[in-house]
């Protein structure tokens, strides 16, 4: 089934998401003006080259951070590392293709995969059409950050990583707190996310994910796992969160954080004592 997203309610700026870079998709939005083509839209190719890589008359393309994760051996130990449970109800972010989809559907109750490409909508229908599997997968195409998120026990996602940040406070700020996250991002990215105190790497945005919720780092992959290769490897990291939550302001947290991690090269001593960080301070 489709359904129409409803709007989620506001949580300031944020980037717009993509259309994901599930198990089978890109991350980014796909689509744009073109030739008409089964299954998709198709571009000219340029004279004497190839046009973007593509699967079942789609293109990907690299310009809008499409990549399709094409090794099933990494696909299946993402799902294995998730721990589906036979009555889970998981969310996917960017479902593409649905290489992913289709392996978490074989082990949980219920699949609710939220995916902004409408060429990717309905390759996923198309997939689904005539299985045993075709009624438990809801399909919300939308903007994962404009969208109410449904209930959900465990996310399993490959995402387009310019939303890597807001994504992943999105999710911790969801209620019902959910049981797990096995999420994909950037190497770079789940180094800083999963990095402890004195560790070269330990940050802000380690700080204010940890208070939340455990990390760990599950496996590297490498950028010739998808096609066309990106730039960079990735990482697929479990966020757990910790429930109940810490009895915590996390605006009033994050705003002390901002403070302790705004001059690497100061100490909290020379950071406390300066008169713009206590006029700070006493008007907030």
């Amino acid at each position: 089934t489709i359904q129409s997203p409803a709007p989620a309610p506001s949580m300031g700026k944020a980037k717009g998401s993509g259309g994901g870079r599930g198990g089978g998709g890109g991350h980014g939005s796909g689509g744009g003006g073109g030739l008409r083509a089964a299954g998709g839209v198709a571009k000219k190719a340029a004279k004497g080259g190839t046009g973007p890589a593509g699967v079942s008359g789609l293109e990907f393309h690299k310009s809008k951070g499409q990549h399709i994760l094409k090794n099933p051996m990494v696909v299946q130990a993402i799902v294995d590392k998730a721990g589906v449970k036979s009555t889970d109800v998981v969310l996917e972010i960017g479902p593409g293709t649905g290489n992913m989809t289709m392996k978490l559907l074989e082990k949980a109750k219920r699949v609710v995969a939220i995916e902004l490409d409408p060429r990717m909508v309905l390759e996923l229908q198309r997939r689904v059409q005539g299985t045993p599997y075709e009624s438990s997968l809801t399909i919300i195409h939308g903007d994962f950050m404009k969208v109410a998120l449904p209930y959900f026990d465990l996310c399993v996602a490959n995402i387009p990583y310019n939303i890597s940040s807001p994504l992943t406070f999105k999710l911790l700020a969801h209620r019902p707190v959910f049981r797990a996250a096995v999420i994909m991002y950037q190497h770079e990215f789940a180094m800083r996310l999963v990095a402890k105190p004195g560790d070269p790497m330990y940050c802000r945005l380690a700080a204010n994910t940890q208070l939340l919720a455990r990390v760990n780092h599950l496996l590297k992959v490498g950028k010739n796992n998808f096609r066309p290769p990106p730039k960079v490897d990735s990482s697929v990291v479990r966020i757990e969160p910790r429930h109940p939550p810490p009895p915590v302001n996390f605006l009033e947290w994050d705003g002390l954080v901002r403070l302790c991690f705004g001059r690497k090269n100061k100490t909290l001593g020379a950071i406390f004592r300066q008169s713009s960080t206590l006029a700070a301070l006493e008007t907030n």
